[in-house]
């Protein structure tokens, strides 16, 4: 087993690509805790681990809560005895418009896209420095590594996700903490219909979700929309001693569309 003994957070593990990577994590031997908002689906998967034979348990609550944030990681050490990784998945769309912007959507971009991360960061290193080692994923995007005239706030966040996990990268690589960023195409989770159809964007809002989805897939050089499972299979490399001289790599996957 690829990750046999070790242990790890997950955030915005209930659905999508974080659940899917936490169950793939905890079939490889990982025990993981699984942190989400949505408690129904936080059980979900805790029980969906659980019934495979794997190690799991549920953090409910709001990332956007400073405590929270750093509280996940105490309470992963409490439950199983330390901390050897953490994918930082959690993230949000924040506003399409810059005219008339939202700016309670600007400030839920920041809080869910960097300062959860951040809290979250500063919280795990001194957990993994007691294990002499540690993995940190970050979940940027393709908007991350090219400009996105439909989501320019989106993009910013996400470019400010990879330049912080490179920093990081070279702050901690002397302590054989690696850190690394995966970068997502689309892919077919919830956050994709999000993006989709933003209620700020009128345009796409008045097209059927079907119709979105299905161009979307088709302006996909594979021809196709990705599956969590594959963000899921990219991750458990980067996580695992596998990568063990990787950090700092920035690795998209999304079907060559940004080749």
């Amino acid at each position: 087993m690829r990750m046999q003994n070790s242990i790890g957070l997950v955030t915005a593990a209930a659905s999508g690509m974080g659940r899917a990577g936490a169950v793939r994590f905890a079939k490889e031997g990982a025990a993981v805790a699984i942190v989400d908002i949505d408690a129904k689906g936080v059980e979900d998967a805790v029980e969906a681990i659980k019934a495979a034979g794997g190690k799991a348990i549920g953090i409910t609550g709001d990332l956007t809560d400073d405590r929270f944030s750093k509280e996940i990681v105490a309470e992963t050490v409490r439950t199983f005895g330390g901390l050897d990784f953490v994918w930082a998945h959690a993230g949000h769309p924040g506003p399409s418009a810059l005219e008339g912007m939202d700016m309670a959507l600007f400030d839920l971009a920041v809080d869910l896209n960097l300062r959860s991360m951040t809290l979250t960061t500063g919280a795990a290193l001194p957990e993994m420095r007691k294990r002499g080692k540690g993995s940190i994923l970050y979940t940027s995007s393709t908007s991350g590594v090219r400009g996105s005239p439909h989501s320019p706030i989106y993009s910013a966040m996400k470019f400010g996700v990879i330049g912080f996990a490179r920093s990081l990268a070279k702050r901690v690589a002397h302590e054989n903490i690696r850190s690394n960023v995966i970068c997502p195409g689309g892919v077919d989770t919830p956050m994709l219909r999000t993006f989709l159809a933003r209620p700020d964007d009128k345009k796409k809002s008045a097209v059927p979700m079907n119709d979105l989805l299905e161009d979307r897939a088709r302006r996909s050089p594979m021809g196709r929309t990705c599956q969590p499972e594959e963000i899921a299979n990219a991750a458990l490399f980067l996580l695992s001693d596998e990568a063990s001289y990787v950090s700092g790599a920035v690795l998209v996957v999304d079907g060559a569309m940004v080749a």
